[in-house]
C-alpha cells in the first residue's frame, strides 16, 4: 500500500482526494437535511444565489451573473424561481432607474439562518466525536484553505473569519 497515514507527508493530489471525499461526503449529509428545512427546498444552483445575496445584497442580475459565473438568462430565470418562492424580491435601484437590485426576503434570509443552523447541528454531532488534538488540526487545516483561498484571488467566504487556530 503507497498511502502514508501521516498526514504531514501526503502530497497535494492525496490531500485533494481526501477532501474531494470529505466534500461527498458532507454532501450526502445536507442532501439528508435538506427536506426539512423547508417543503420545498432549493436547487443547489439556487442555493448559490441565496448565498450570493447573502454577502452582496442589492447586487443586479449582473453583477450576479459575473459572481456566479453564469448567463444572465439562467440567472434570470433561478431569481425567477427564488421569487416565486418568496426568497428574493427585485427592487429598483435608487441609482438608475433602468436597473433591478436584488434582495433577499424575511423567508429567504429565514431559509439560509434554518439551513445553516441544520447543517452546524449535523456537523457539531460529527466534530463532538473527534479528539481534542483532531478538532484543533481541523480547525488549523480549515484556516489554511481559507488564506490559501483569498490569497489566489477568490473573494472571502461569507459569514466571520475562523478564529485562530492556536486558541481553539
Amino acid at each position: 500500500m503507497d498511502e502514508n497515514p501521516d498526514p504531514s507527508r501526503r502530497t497535494p493530489e492525496e490531500t485533494t482526494r481526501s477532501a474531494r471525499e470529505l466534500i461527498e461526503l458532507l454532501e450526502v449529509l445536507w442532501e439528508r437535511g435538506r427536506h426539512t428545512v423547508s417543503p420545498t427546498p432549493v436547487s443547489a444552483s439556487q442555493l448559490r444565489v441565496l448565498y450570493s445575496l447573502d454577502r452582496e445584497e442589492g447586487i443586479n442580475l449582473r453583477a450576479l451573473g459575473e459572481l456566479l459565473g453564469s448567463a444572465p438568462p439562467s440567472v434570470s430565470r433561478m431569481c425567477d424561481r427564488l421569487e416565486a418562492l418568496g426568497f428574493v424580491q427585485r427592487l429598483p435601484s435608487p441609482v438608475s432607474r433602468r436597473q433591478l437590485e436584488l434582495h433577499l426576503t424575511g423567508p429567504g434570509k429565514a431559509y439560509l439562518r434554518d439551513l445553516r443552523a441544520q447543517r452546524e447541528e449535523a456537523l457539531l454531532g460529527v466534530v463532538n466525536a473527534m479528539s481534542p488534538t483532531t478538532r484543533k488540526a481541523l480547525l488549523r487545516g480549515l484556516a489554511g484553505f481559507q488564506e490559501a483561498w483569498e490569497k489566489a484571488g477568490h473573494s472571502p467566504r461569507p459569514g466571520r473569519p475562523l478564529k485562530d487556530a492556536r486558541s481553539a
